[in-house]
């Protein structure tokens, strides 16, 4: 079976799922061809590409609208080529702002279209789901809740398993991260993520500082680490720690997220894919979420939000598994009246782990593979 497929990915994430999608279908389809836009991985995986992903990565409420007219162009091309030479298959891999309106218009134009990575649309603005439902003829998901909300709204959906569930062995070892990042001194390791974004950094940071701070005061020996996302991100927390907590003895790596989580013995962390990776990780948590004032009133007011809770542990568990701190409630006593019994307690590390474990080995259900297996198959439906 010859095999074209249309992609467009974006951001680095999207990038990365489609560089493993592109390859699991190759397993299966050695001559399939790929084009689209695309990052450097999925080129390097053999994609040809009209455009970078890096272009649609300002989509967003709070990007400058002097780049519509150029994403509105762009979508506008990739329609015309596509209907003009039709694809197999088309592939939205998230960017659900620029994806959606496209997968809409090529189905119409009659090439199958596949959605992967749900919006988060069980959570906020369900009614979406309608618009989903009429743009796709499948949606290929990363958690199993996600897939139970469209099978209960009638959307063709595929629960195809988380890429980290797979990359993340099932067991860490926190030592050698320690000793990678060449952490000195003995006793418990805590970790402080308050976001990549400056944003996030600017509700969170000096709370999360206060925190470390008065745990410190508990616990002498405790060492506090902190990966930083950027070179902004660090200037911003560095302010805050000299203006909150300048006696904090704190550790800043650039990057390096991942080996900073598997060094800790506990993290704290704003609400996230961190929380997520955490999890996979085995750490336990404590997670905390804040938006700006004036959202967090206007989403309660329409009553836009529709989860009870946040944090994707405690959604995959289906149970209040981590402490969420949310809003108000986020304050430095608080979230170190949180932390405190995962850095001593045994007890309460252990019922976190054994939650996780069980998580993790839900979302080992394919990954990639499961994902090229459902677009293979919508494909060949529609040959």
């Amino acid at each position: 079976m010859g095999l074209r497929v249309g992609l467009v990915a974006g951001e680095a994430s999207g990038d990365l799922l489609g560089a493993e999608l592109i390859e699991a279908i190759r397993e299966r389809v050695p001559e399939a061809r790929f084009e689209g836009i695309a990052g450097p991985r999925m080129v390097a995986a053999g994609c040809r590409a009209f455009a970078p992903s890096e272009r649609l990565a300002v989509m967003g409420l709070i990007e400058p609208l002097g780049r519509l007219p150029e994403l509105l162009r762009m979508r506008h091309r990739l329609v015309r080529h596509f209907l003009a030479d039709p694809p197999d298959v088309f592939v939205g891999i998230d960017a659900p702002d620029f994806n959606l309106a496209l997968e809409h218009k090529l189905r119409r134009g009659g090439i199958p279209a596949v959605h992967y990575v749900s919006p988060s649309v069980w959570a906020w603005r369900q009614y979406r789901v309608r618009k989903i439902a009429r743009s796709v003829d499948a949606v290929l998901t990363l958690f199993p809740f996600e897939a139970e909300f469209y099978q209960t709204h009638g959307v063709p959906v595929t629960f195809v398993g988380h890429p980290l569930a797979e990359r993340i062995p099932e067991r860490t070892d926190p030592e050698a991260a320690r000793q990678a990042l060449g952490l000195q001194g003995q006793g418990p390791v805590l970790a402080l993520l308050p976001g990549s974004r400056l944003g996030e950094i600017n509700r969170l940071g000096r709370d999360f500082l206060m925190a470390a701070a008065q745990l410190s005061e508990h616990i002498p020996q405790l060492r506090v680490i902190a990966p930083m996302a950027s070179a902004s991100a660090r200037a911003a927390f560095e302010a805050q720690w000299q203006q909150v907590a300048p006696r904090l003895a704190l550790q800043l790596f650039d990057g390096r997220s991942h080996e900073v989580m598997a060094a800790a013995d506990a993290v704290l962390l704003a609400s996230g894919t961190a929380a997520l990776e955490a999890m996979l990780l085995k750490r336990p948590m404590v997670v905390a979420y804040r938006l700006a004032g004036l959202t967090y009133a206007l989403l309660r007011h329409l009553k836009l939000m529709k989860v009870t809770r946040y944090s994707l542990p405690n959604l995959l568990a289906q149970a209040d598994v981590v402490p969420e701190l949310i809003q108000d409630a986020v304050t430095p006593q608080a979230l170190a009246n949180a932390v405190e019994p995962l850095l001593l307690d045994s007890s309460s590390r252990e019922q976190q782990l054994a939650a996780f474990d069980e998580v993790h080995r839900q979302l080992r259900a394919g990954g990639s593979a499961k994902a090229a297996e459902a677009v293979i198959e919508l494909a060949r439906k529609h040959a």
